[in-house]
């Protein structure tokens, strides 16, 4: 089933690079402590969603097994490589930590039987290819659980397992794009942005997967049958259209960007620029935030202009109060009112960069999480 560690296609057991073996979380997965210690978990995925919802997995104490083809394997090895640096990449680091890679052939007859002595002993199962995929390599769910009854297997797919749409290519940005929330990322010219977090990968993928699969898990362990999850990224994200919602249904439609109460539509729930060209992010929506930050920036006759007290949200006294405030902020650098608000209980904080997040004492235990 394996080679030696030397050998191509080998096992690579313990996947830690030095700079994070140190961290709490290159071990957790080791700890018998952790709630999910004692459960196995199959990961067959590629690339974001399913690798990170096998990660979460094992941050809590699964044991994982990530099984790759023995050819190229999971794409993100060779993904956002840097100049110098060699196979597997920091983004395939940082999404495998503490997993136990097989490299196998399901195509092969000596491999599919080496894979399928792990679904014997596995509780969980996560696979990311195309819809019908696994069906046609002869790993259906109805096979998978003649072998584990109690398998639980998370397909995750861009668009559901059934439908018009079930075998389209997409990427996270289409499939936010189609769920009606890339339209809501929009700069002040309403034109949609292209973000660097993927929603649709990291919340209507991976923490979607994680969630059902905690769930079935449960009652896996009370009825000894497992489940088939139809994970569809698309849906996940579509269904979380909230705050979207809430405006179409009140008004027949969702507002525009700087039109409603969460996008820039209050001076009191805001992003704003500094001297130095930083941001400081205003979420003073309660009245008695806002009332807070006015006595901070020496305004109290700004007090009773808030939503909360009949300021309408969009209108013309709050743009005109949101180009007052532009004004303020500009007036002194991004450090000078982090300083200003450090002890004013008012929701206003600076916008960080990731590098300057890395180093900041709120996140001093979890650094480990970004280090590959």
């Amino acid at each position: 089933m394996t080679e030696p560690l030397d050998a191509a296609h080998s096992r690579e057991t313990s996947v830690l690079s030095a700079s994070s073996s140190s961290s709490p979380l290159s071990s957790q997965s080791q700890q018998p402590d952790k709630p999910l210690s004692g459960v196995t978990v199959l990961d067959l995925t590629r690339l974001l969603p399913g690798p990170l919802a096998g990660l979460r997995l094992a941050e809590m104490g699964a044991r994982v097994i990530k099984i790759e083809d023995k050819g190229a394997g999971d794409y993100a090895r060779e993904m956002m490589l840097g100049d110098d640096e060699s196979p597997p990449s920091a983004f395939w680091r940082l999404l495998n930590r503490g997993k136990t890679v097989d490299r196998l052939d399901l195509k092969s007859d000596a491999d599919r039987k080496a894979f399928l002595e792990h679904v014997a002993h596995a509780d969980v199962l996560l696979e990311g290819f195309r819809p019908g995929v696994m069906a046609r390599l002869g790993f259906g769910y109805e096979v998978l659980a003649s072998v584990r009854p109690s398998l639980v297997m998370a397909s995750i797919s861009g668009y559901g397992q059934q439908g018009l749409m079930a075998q389209a290519a997409g990427h996270d940005i289409n499939y936010i794009g189609y769920a009606g929330v890339l339209d809501q990322l929009c700069d002040a010219g309403d034109a949609p942005i292209v973000p660097n977090f993927q929603i649709g990968d990291l919340y209507g993928g991976a923490q979607a997967a994680v969630q059902e699969v905690l769930a079935a898990l449960v009652a896996a362990q009370r009825t000894g049958r497992g489940r088939w999850l139809d994970i569809s990224m698309t849906h996940e994200v579509f269904r979380s259209n909230i705050v979207p919602a809430v405006a179409m249904h009140r008004q027949g439609h969702v507002s525009r960007a700087g039109k409603d109460l969460l996008n820039g539509g209050v001076p009191c729930y805001q992003v704003y620029r500094t001297k130095d060209g930083r941001y400081m992010a205003v979420g003073a929506l309660e009245l008695k935030f806002w009332e807070s930050l006015c006595d901070v920036l020496g305004r109290d006759d700004w007090k009773a202009r808030h939503w909360a007290l009949g300021q309408e949200v969009g209108g013309d006294d709050a743009l005109a109060l949101r180009a007052e405030l532009m004004a303020v902020f500009a007036g002194a650098t991004q450090a000078d009112w982090v300083a200003r608000f450090a002890d004013a209980d008012c929701c206003v904080t600076p916008v960080l960069r990731l590098e300057e997040a890395m180093m900041h004492p709120l996140f001093a235990q979890l650094r480990g999480a970004l280090l590959p």
